[in-house]
């Protein structure tokens, strides 16, 4: 086992690559129970059942899903990285696809499942490397600044803290709400929690806060500790439905663009994390990241393992940074925080003490850590800064992650001929502005 992780090479041990892995673990561990509620809906009220995915089975999907997708990493590519379903991606799944365009649930997942078998094929091919090199990086880090504005609106909403005002579009909320009062000391002591580096900051404010709401009835007590495993029978296996059931429901534009988000959003935020956390562990050599084919490997495995179980896309996690600095260098941190993960599905019971109050701290703390890509772009170049801004702004205000990256897209080929820099785009990007026109043009 030493010798399989490279113990002896990389200056660790079984000690700190245990340690490395339980707080990996503890920081990420709040997608047990901001996944099952982003992806249930749980908090738009009046919607009919069918739009509703089942939280129990949601539950174990996100748990088997962050477990194998870890085992895979850190036996496959063993790097100290762990996964789970993203952030930002099932808030796309959830508010973009199911509720704005009234696409299946059903449906999503299979978009997720093509996704993920298509990130297979380009890892395979090699053309992934074609691909990173396509896009320019100012557009990749707008969207994950725009994604992270995205997550902090969702989250804003469900503390109550910004409401509906038919004169402003939005408007603060009503902070003589119990609930909403709730949703605000768990900001406040996440930040706290976070600004102290705090391990698990995130997963220990959301603990801390079910239990203030507990004190004050305003979050109902679990009826136990250890419980029954859920019934997952109502995700697994579901994406296979559309194909062999209602194919021609994929044959439509708003599919191809639900498969494009989830792969491109999965494609480069799983790049940037596998980048970030190699370098703060020392893993990279002259620039270059050993393994990454295989890394790109495991993690879309992860996301066809995702979609079958019953979750939105998979990906790495750049929470992994945690327990790298807690000294995890090798995949065996992997491998312990993917152990927790089945170990967790024997509390579902607990999850009934995190409401939405108690889960929006976590969704405007992920958006503040996103929206730090922001500062790598060169504002002072228009032709840049515009493409850049309206991704970024049009994900929040258009409420939806897809339509940020298309204006972005379409803008960015349009700001460089302008400026006579057409040479400086790449084929492909020219390909996606004809792809995203398109889009907006048949949109219904």
């Amino acid at each position: 086992m030493r010798k399989f992780f490279r113990f002896e090479e990389l200056g660790t041990n079984y000690k700190r690559e245990i340690i490395g892995g339980l707080t990996t673990f503890l920081a990420m561990a709040y997608i047990l129970v901001v996944n099952p509620l982003t992806l249930s809906l749980d908090s738009v009220p009046d919607l009919p059942d069918a739009m509703r995915m089942d939280a129990g089975a949601v539950f174990v999907a996100t748990a088997l899903a962050a477990a194998v997708g870890s085992l895979f990493m850190g036996i496959i590519a063993r790097y100290p990285i762990a996964l789970a379903p993203g952030m930002g991606l099932n808030a796309f799944f959830a508010y973009t696809v199911v509720l704005n365009y009234g696409i299946p649930w059903q449906t999503a997942l299979t978009g997720v499942l093509f996704s993920g078998l298509i990130f297979i094929l380009l890892t395979l091919s090699g053309i992934r490397e074609t691909i990173i090199n396509a896009i320019p990086a100012p557009l990749k880090y707008a969207v994950g600044a725009g994604i992270g504005l995205f997550i902090t609106f969702i989250g804003f909403q469900n503390a109550g803290i910004v409401v509906d005002n038919p004169a402003t579009l939005v408007g603060l909320g009503d902070f003589a709400s119990p609930n909403t009062l709730l949703a605000i000391f768990g900001l406040v002591l996440t930040v706290i929690l976070m600004v102290r580096k705090v391990n698990g900051g995130i997963f220990i404010g959301m603990i801390v806060t079910a239990i203030i709401g507990m004190i004050f009835s305003l979050v109902d007590l679990p009826s136990s500790i250890i419980g029954k495993i859920p019934d997952v029978s109502p995700t697994f296996g579901v994406a296979f439905d559309p194909i062999f059931h209602n194919f021609g429901s994929l044959m439509t534009m708003d599919f191809l663009v639900i498969v494009l988000t989830f792969l491109f959003v999965d494609f480069f935020d799983t790049a940037g994390t596998l980048v970030a956390v190699a370098t703060q562990a020392g893993l990279m050599k002259e620039n270059k990241l050993p393994r990454a084919g295989k890394a790109l490997l495991a993690d879309s495995l992860a996301t066809v393992t995702g979609a079958i179980f019953g979750t939105s896309t998979t990906t790495s996690y750049i929470e992994s940074s945690a327990g790298v600095a807690a000294g995890a260098k090798s995949g065996f941190a992997a491998v312990v925080t993917g152990l927790l993960f089945l170990l967790s599905l024997f509390f579902y019971p607990v999850l009934s003490v995190i409401t939405s109050a108690v889960t929006a701290p976590a969704l405007i703390i992920v958006g503040v850590l996103m929206v730090a890509s922001l500062g790598l772009i060169e504002w002072n170049r228009f032709e840049i800064a515009v493409p850049a801004f309206l991704t970024v702004i049009a994900m929040p205000l258009g409420y939806s992650i897809a339509t940020g990256i298309a204006i972005g897209f379409i803008f960015y080929p349009i700001t460089m001929i302008v400026s006579g820099r057409w040479k400086e785009v790449h084929p492909i990007m020219y390909g996606l502005f004809v792809v995203f026109t398109l889009y907006f043009i048949f949109l219904k």
